[in-house]
């Protein structure tokens, strides 16, 4: 099964969340990330949803996706020509035996400490999905206290929007 990310831009209306992933749960698609958040015209909010499945049926999924009054238009966002990133924040024990190699993994992939105490400090990361897993696994030779992740956003490159293709 191949991974995919599609951007759904619909009517910033009480209950779209929920039938856009009613949508997925009835097609059997398992949803890997999900973003959700009003566009530079209040009106609408913009989902952009990572999953995985079969050619077939995720033509199906967005075919059914269009029938939904309230989505105004779907885009296949190919990691070719699209522009994705992620924000982690994660929280590491703050020991001193460890504290030099974890500061150092952060200036490696450019990270940022915003909280720092006695106990634990608080890491932003941002970056595509790779990085920030990469992050993570080398973070796992000392102690994750916890971990927050927003899911993918993703533009697509140049001029081109998700207005493009409407369903109006």
């Amino acid at each position: 099964m191949k991974i995919f990310t599609i951007a759904i831009l619909v009517n910033n209306q009480f209950g779209v969340l929920n039938r856009i992933t009613s949508m997925f749960r009835r097609r059997q698609f398992n949803i890997h990330s999900l973003t959700v958040s009003e566009t530079e015209n209040v009106e609408f909010s913009r989902l952009t949803i990572q999953s995985e499945g079969e050619e077939v049926t995720k033509q199906q999924l967005i075919n059914q996706l269009y029938k939904l009054p309230d989505v105004v238009s779907i885009q296949e966002l190919d990691p070719q020509v699209t522009i994705s990133r992620e924000l982690m924040l994660i929280k590491m024990r703050n020991s001193a035996a460890t504290r030099g190699d974890v500061r150092g993994a952060i200036d490696a992939f450019e990270g940022k400490i915003v909280d720092y105490n006695r106990e634990s400090l608080t890491i932003q990361l941002v970056g595509d999905s790779r990085k920030i897993d990469n992050f993570v696994n080398l973070m796992k030779e000392y102690e994750i206290l916890e971990i927050c992740r927003t899911g993918v956003v993703s533009l697509e490159r140049g001029a081109s929007t998700i207005r493009r293709v409407t369903n109006l």
